[in-house]
């Protein structure tokens, strides 16, 4: 699944427009002539970041009526300063206004993303560790979330339940243990014909033993572990299969995380916890 294809964009922008239109948007109907031309800028206001959106951005507007003339003056990725214009729209004035809000909630909220996934992959300089995502993101939002971890320099994680099996705690304690799980795992990939890389978490070096004993998993998610357990998982599991850290990891204490030689770390604080950047959209006075 290309999460990115333009078909996906368009679905997720549609279906926000029809949240946020419904059966019309009757302030701009009522007060701007159907053949009133504006043009208007977005500005970056609160801090210093890495902007993402702004070719969503340049999409939203265009679904509404393709004859805007958009213009970016900063690509996604980007560091900005406060008070940079972003973009620059105009055009018919109604499809700009009823535009507006969608676009700047995914700009601000993306780029808030973005710059704390650049800011925390800093942190991993000179370590192995790759930064990935989660599934803990806004509802309906996933795509435009993990995009910008994507743009802020990390990778993306499972994109949701079908294009991975992870047996997380609770699939491991329901189904009776970590070997029991696993074989549930393999036998009903291998019956359904999923070509599904198979991640398995574990808890402690107990579990890590029952997993590498039974076989067949592509990752172990070492999850919830000390800065010790962590070394100690990793130095078993001797490059055997590759290894992420989740839970419990954030700013604090990412780059000790990062030391005891794993692979992967996977942080729900990316999409969970970022800040949203303050963002603005202005007419041009003519």
């Amino acid at each position: 699944m290309d999460y990115l294809s333009r078909e996906a964009l368009l679905h997720f922008i549609d279906l926000a427009l029809a949240e946020d239109l419904g059966d019309g948007d009757h302030s701009t109907l009522a007060s701007i002539g159907a053949e009133a031309e504006r043009q208007a800028q977005a500005v970056l206001k609160d801090r210093t970041c890495v902007v993402a959106g702004v070719e969503l951005a340049r999409l939203i507007f265009h679904r509404l009526d393709p004859s805007l003339d958009f213009r970016a003056m900063t690509k996604d990725g980007e560091w900005v300063e406060p008070d940079k214009v972003l973009f620059t729209v105009s055009g018919k004035a109604r499809p700009i206004l009823s535009a507006e809000r969608l676009a700047l909630n995914c700009l601000q909220r993306m780029s808030g993303i973005a710059t704390l996934t650049r800011q925390l992959i800093q942190e991993l300089e000179g370590t192995r560790a790759r930064l990935l995502d989660t599934r803990k993101t806004t509802p309906n939002f996933r795509l435009c979330e993990k995009w910008a971890v994507k743009i802020g320099g990390g990778e993306n994680h499972r994109f949701g339940l079908f294009d991975m099996m992870m047996l997380k705690d609770n699939h491991i304690d329901f189904a009776g243990g970590v070997a029991l799980a696993m074989q549930r795992a393999k036998a009903y990939r291998e019956a359904h014909k999923k070509n599904l890389k198979l991640v398995v978490e574990v808890r402690n070096l107990e579990e890590v033993r029952q997993a590498l004993d039974e076989g067949g998993a592509q990752r172990l998610l070492l999850d919830n572990m000390d800065a010790t357990a962590l070394h100690q998982a990793v130095d078993y599991i001797a490059g055997r299969v590759p290894t992420e850290a989740s839970g419990g990891i954030g700013p604090h204490n990412l780059r000790e995380v990062a030391l005891s030689g794993v692979d992967f770390i996977s942080m729900g604080a990316l999409t969970h916890s970022a800040r949203s950047v303050d963002i603005s959209l202005k007419a041009i006075q003519s």
